[in-house]
């Protein structure tokens, strides 16, 4: 892989480190993680593939390869842990979690990192780095359009030294993993402060009393593995201590968590549209219809052209917001952010379904990694914001340079 953002020397062994693990383990291992989430008796297990190759990372020093500080992890900046996201990606079923680096427990060993009493990094945050212990993110709620996170109704009481929560999230993401054990909550403490500062993150047990997992939510008929949940919290009672950063933090947190996530859901996305045009390429150099191989037909090759400058767009305009963050910061970098996360998933959707069409029937089946690569993908147009925030959030940036 060639770019214009020079790699340090560092990044670039652990990409050949990763790209090699990649190829000896993760990839061999993907029939027998089909076999084992086959055979096991719900959708929400853990193989005990995935935990011998989480072993095999570890013991190899391919751990928390995400993680910015270098007490928890390489200390990789994002430039350097991009392209790694990227690999991963090419297996989105396990190449995330074998490194320890999957979604939401990224976002929350940050956020825990940042703000966290020693009591939350001791009980959560070091089972988390250990990959002994999953956890969830509860921010979205059914009853309300939660792309504006303002509008989050659940309720936070406070009652002394403690607060009741009251209220109804979904799509909480790994709270059906069998390892999970915390939640991440956001609420509102206080309807009546300013609009950013009514809300506020708290940790709670996912076994608390009051807490209720209801249901998973299937994507597109997909029941994934570490589930995305709908949960019922009843008078649950929360410590004061409990309380990420302080009252009315909330927004400010998200708005901190949510700026490295899209850059490692945009790596991935564009690593499964790269696993997407190797699998096109391959089908259609396999298949011959009419005469000649697929390869040879002039709307193929357009296909495979486009994929392949759409890819390199993607990627290019990913590490340039990478590389932003490291330099300037989150805050500045936000328009490229949110540029990226309409781009990434948008152009991946696209080459995935190039491919699906390419494989024929084949390419709707579960015989090929295809129709469930495009389930997860689809999801990203909305995860984390959906495209029509992120727009707005760029247009708005666009004209302020022509307001008086």
């Amino acid at each position: 892989m060639t770019n214009l953002f020079e790699q340090t020397a560092r990044g670039q062994e652990y990409y050949e480190r990763v790209k090699a693990f990649m190829d000896e383990f993760v990839y061999p291992a993907e029939p027998v993680y089909r076999q084992q989430m086959a055979e096991a008796a719900s959708p929400h297990t853990q193989p005990q593939i995935l935990e011998d190759l989480k072993a095999k990372a570890k013991e190899a020093g391919l751990w928390n390869l995400f993680h910015p500080h270098a007490e928890w992890g390489p200390g990789l900046t994002n430039l350097e842990y991009a392209p790694l996201a990227e690999l991963m990606g090419r297996s989105l079923g396990l190449g995330p979690e074998v490194f320890n680096c999957n979604a939401p427990d990224t976002g929350n060993m940050e956020v825990l990192t940042l703000f966290g009493t020693d009591e939350h990094k001791e009980k959560y945050l070091r089972p988390l780095l250990d990959g002994t212990m999953a956890s969830g993110f509860a921010m979205t709620e059914p009853a309300v359009a939660s792309a504006d996170a303002t509008n989050i109704e659940m309720v936070m009481k406070k009652d002394g030294d403690e607060y009741i929560l009251e209220g109804r999230k979904w799509f909480t993401s790994n709270a059906l993993h069998p390892n999970c054990q915390v939640l991440i909550v956001m609420g509102k403490t206080d309807p009546n402060a300013e609009k950013h500062r009514q809300q506020s993150m708290m940790v709670v047990p996912i076994d608390a009393p009051g807490v209720t997992v209801v249901r998973n939510l299937p994507v597109f008929g997909y029941e994934d593995r570490e589930g995305h949940a709908e949960i019922i919290f009843d008078q649950v009672r929360v410590p004061a201590k409990d309380v990420l950063k302080g009252e009315g933090e909330g927004f400010a947190i998200s708005q901190a968590r949510l700026g490295p996530g899209r850059i490692h859901h945009c790596m991935r996305a564009i690593g499964a549209a790269e696993r997407a045009l190797e699998l096109m390429c391959k089908r259609a150099e396999e298949r011959v219809a009419f005469g000649s191989k697929l390869s040879e037909k002039a709307n193929i090759q357009d296909w495979i052209a486009e994929s392949r400058i759409a890819i390199d767009q993607a990627r290019l305009l990913t590490l340039q917001a990478a590389y932003l963050m490291d330099t300037v910061g989150n805050k500045v970098a936000r328009t490229l952010i949110s540029e990226i996360k309409v781009a990434a998933p948008e152009m991946a959707l696209k080459v995935i379904d190039r491919a699906i069409q390419v494989h024929g029937g084949g390419g709707v089946t579960n015989d090929f990694p295809l129709a469930e690569m495009y389930a997860h993908v689809r999801t990203l147009r909305l995860a984390d914001g959906p495209d029509e925030v992120h727009k707005m959030t760029i247009a708005r940036h666009e004209l302020k340079k022509y307001r008086k």
